[in-house]
């Protein structure tokens, strides 16, 4: 199993698979952990030259300490082939989108089960992270991680979860703070480590504010979207510390 620590992993920062100008500002974010997202924030037809770029973005942080993760797509899409895909490019995280059962997750470790065999890697040293982003998946995260000891962390959506729950998103994330809280205590009881939701309305006082509330929580770990005229989330770090 990967040697990283999930609590100590303050902040988890998203991004898209295609655009060099957010690359760079990830880069200089100041963030623990970098997500290349190929699901949400990639559209389908830029799906197949940002798995190109991939392996050439990962290797440009290699020297540096973050954690360079991957959010593929549905293993009953197009997940299969991000997956070989990033984990070629030396993904030391996989993020799984719209996680639900533990069948999807057992599945998912039998995919990535065979690739380290393929790439002559350390059999379970590649870490899930699933991202629970239903109503369902907020209530199963214990089960989710019981389906695999890849499964150190669990991080709750935003957009998605909202949606689903049939709620008017807005800023100050009441719509969500049962979730939050329901959330944090399913993974505590399951021992991971629980990612708050990602901050996705792109002004730091909002984001400070978020994180110290999720702190108030019991949070150790924040998510954030980085908003396309970002250059750095450092204030996003400081109440976490």
């Amino acid at each position: 199993m990967s040697s990283f620590e999930p609590s100590l992993i303050r902040t988890w920062l998203f991004g898209p698979g295609m655009n060099a100008m957010i690359h760079e500002a990830m880069a200089g974010s100041g963030a623990d952990a970098l997500i290349v997202d190929l699901e949400d924030s990639t559209p389908s037809e830029c799906l197949q030259e940002a798995r190109q770029g991939l392996a050439s973005l990962l290797a440009s942080w290699q020297h540096h300490s973050w954690i360079k993760a991957v959010r593929i797509n549905d293993l009953a899409t197009e997940g299969l082939q991000d997956l070989g895909v990033a984990l070629r490019a030396g993904a030391q995280v996989i993020v799984y989108p719209m996680a639900q059962t533990a069948a999807q997750m057992r599945a998912l470790d039998q995919a990535i089960t065979e690739w380290e065999h393929t790439l002559q890697r350390t059999p379970g040293a590649t870490p899930v992270l699933p991202v629970c982003e239903t109503a369902l998946g907020v209530l199963e995260v214990r089960t989710l991680a019981a389906a695999t000891p890849r499964i150190r962390m669990a991080l709750m959506g935003t957009e998605d979860l909202a949606h689903d729950l049939c709620a008017d998103r807005s800023p100050e994330g009441v719509e969500l703070a049962y979730a939050r809280q329901r959330f944090l205590v399913e993974c505590r009881a399951a021992k991971i480590e629980p990612i708050d939701a990602p901050y996705t309305f792109g002004d730091t006082d909002g984001a400070v504010r978020e994180a110290t509330m999720a702190k108030r929580l019991g949070y150790r770990s924040k998510s954030v979207v980085l908003p396309e005229h970002a250059t750095s989330v450092n204030e996003v770090l400081t109440p976490s510390q």
